[in-house]
């Protein structure tokens, strides 16, 4: 990996984030390769590895960015969770050594697409009225799957069902498995559940009422207004997630979720 091009991309905004970017610039130098470093709201391509310094959102906006380069990133979390980081700051040392020795690897994380955006976590759909329930038709493969009178509708890919798609209920799903989940955001009917969907799956919302404008938000980050039925499939794009050799998703679930833990043993 020495010989490789690396970047580094943090977010200014974000406490620590400046004094961790020092911090790994000083590891990367010793190991005498190169490496520039990126603003998150000026990345550009070129790279052959990205470190990712922040949260979960700045993964998020880092790993959609060079999903089209196919560069793989690696998160130094700084954030709450930190579900797509692989190190924290005490341990970034040891973490840049393993990859700087090839021992990691990469995973291959679908995506989901709508018209020109894409989404490493989900899509959601809303309606324009704030604070008021929408009337939604889904739609899977043209078929009609079923009618919602909800505050909205979560589109998840197997990364983002531990995020705002399992707030709402949904399930969590292993990240390899090629699946969407399909989750209503508070629904007026005790019938309407998650569904897990194949990902070549096309799935398609629309309007059964006379409202009939959406704003469509794509990871949280991109927003979008549409009065035009909306339209979702598995991107062309992958993510590339740099784990480490000894990532495991079940103890993932356990430290980040505290999965399975009496909460007398929570901290």
């Amino acid at each position: 990996m020495k010989n490789k091009n690396f970047a580094i991309a943090y977010n200014p905004n974000i406490e620590r984030a400046s004094s961790v970017r020092l911090k790994l610039e000083y590891i990367l130098k010793n190991y005498g390769v190169e490496y520039e470093v990126l603003d998150i709201d000026g990345l550009k391509s070129g790279y052959d590895f990205v470190f990712v310094i922040g949260g979960d959102g700045t993964i998020l906006k880092t790993a959609r960015f060079y999903s089209k380069t196919e560069t793989p990133v690696f998160g130094v979390n700084l954030g709450r969770l930190g579900f797509l980081s692989q190190s924290s700051e005490t341990d970034i040392e040891k973490s840049v050594k393993k990859i700087m020795e090839g021992d990691f690897v990469v995973e291959n994380r679908i995506m989901l697409s709508y018209e020109n955006s894409i989404a490493l976590n989900d899509f959601v759909i809303k309606g324009s009225a704030t604070g008021r329930t929408s009337r939604f038709t889904l739609k899977i493969n043209n078929k009609p799957v079923c009618d919602y009178l909800a505050d909205g509708i979560i589109i998840s890919t197997p990364t983002g069902s531990t995020a705002y798609g399992l707030s709402a209920g949904g399930p969590v799903l292993f990240p390899s498995l090629n699946a969407f989940v399909v989750v209503p955001i508070c629904p007026h009917t005790l019938a309407a559940r998650p569904l897990v969907i194949p990902d070549n799956e096309i799935i398609s919302i629309s309007s059964c009422s006379k409202q009939k404008t959406y704003v469509i938000s794509a990871d949280g980050q991109e927003y979008f207004q549409t009065s035009s039925d909306i339209v979702i499939s598995k991107s062309k794009y992958t993510a590339k997630l740099a784990l480490l050799d000894n990532a495991d998703f079940y103890s993932i679930l356990r430290d980040k979720l505290h999965w399975g833990i009496s909460p007398a043993h929570i901290k």
